[in-house]
């Protein structure tokens, strides 16, 4: 360990435990999570903080939505953030480039420690008001058809809450494979042609700048800048970012759920998602189908119904970018 991570929070490690902890821990984007503590990224750097798990109080995730974010459209239309409530007080957020990441690494930490609150203290009460306005919409009994189908996804249900990884995981490829198909091939080459570009406009400024000509300065901040704008974008093609790489991620992801889940599993496993099964129990409940069957057909039209021009709650929100790319994906077959 070249640099030792700053302490957040009231709890402190030992140098020779922090110094394995963080070699091994498993990393997310700028952060990591190990048996011992999370790593935090200030502005610039990666994992130059942590904070023990002991003093973690609440993670949840913020996203910052310019108007770009609501339209669909923009370069930088979503920030994810990672934030972190701590036993001393202090609140630490971090700046994260893909959400995705940040969807995995809470994720993670549901799995390693289940009791750790990861929505912030105004979501658990939006979330408290929206299940007691559906309360009030669900029938008083339930004929045994439907029962028995409640029953058998409500225990569904809880057995993916044990595989929270691998259902993030299923979420966040087909997103990639989604967000991978609407974008055109040319915009990604235009993406890294500015790129290069702007790395030759700052090679030249700092040419010139050596050869104490002022106006390089200028070539270079206008070309790091490019560069930097365009490189922070999910556009550009990488060994990760293409549509091969994109599409095997999805279909492993999908490969994995199928060798979790029992023969029996009420839907398949493209669809293996606890907020699937959430909605199809809610369905039932609603008295709108009295089989599994029916259930899942419903939530595919309800899913089919929410477009760009419907507007919906920000739960509702969550809910429908987490599990309508799986479908879209699928033609909801």
């Amino acid at each position: 360990m070249i640099f030792t991570p700053k302490q957040l929070g009231k709890t402190t490690l030992d140098k020779p435990t922090l110094s394995v902890d963080k070699k091994f821990c498993k990393r997310f984007g700028p952060c990591g999570v190990g048996d011992e503590a999370v790593y935090l990224n200030s502005f610039f750097f990666d994992r130059v903080y942590y904070a023990a798990l002991k003093s973690v109080k609440r993670i949840f995730k913020r996203v910052a939505m310019s108007k770009g974010g609501f339209s669909g459209k923009g370069v930088f239309g979503a920030i994810p953030y990672l934030v972190v409530e701590l036993d001393d007080g202090t609140v630490k957020q971090c700046n994260f480039k893909y959400e995705q990441d940040v969807d995995l690494l809470l994720a993670h930490i549901s799995k390693i420690c289940p009791d750790l609150p990861t929505h912030s203290v105004e979501a658990e009460k939006r979330l408290r008001e929206k299940q007691a306005a559906m309360e009030a919409k669900f029938l008083k009994e339930l004929t045994p058809k439907a029962q028995k189908a409640r029953e058998e996804l409500e225990g569904a249900r809880a057995f993916l809450t044990s595989y929270p990884e691998q259902t993030a995981q299923l979420s966040v490829t087909a997103r990639r494979k989604r967000g991978s198909d609407r974008t055109r091939p040319a915009y990604r080459w235009v993406a890294l042609a500015i790129i290069v570009g702007g790395l030759i406009c700052g090679a030249y400024g700092i040419y010139e700048l050596i050869n104490h000509d002022t106006t390089g300065l200028y070539f270079t901040l206008l070309g790091l800048a490019a560069a930097f704008l365009f490189s922070g974008t999910q556009v550009i093609p990488t060994a990760k970012n293409n549509k091969k790489a994109v599409t095997a991620a999805w279909q492993e992801s999908i490969a994995e759920m199928e060798k979790i889940l029992p023969e029996d599993f009420p839907v398949p496993a493209r669809y293996a998602h606890p907020i699937v099964l959430e909605r199809m129990i809610r369905v039932l409940r609603e008295g709108r189908a009295q089989s599994v069957k029916e259930s899942l057909a419903v939530v595919k039209e309800d899913l089919k119904k929410l477009n760009a021009d419907v507007q919906v709650e920000q739960e509702e929100y969550d809910e429908v970018v987490t599990i309508k790319p799986m479908f879209l994906l699928q033609e909801y077959k």
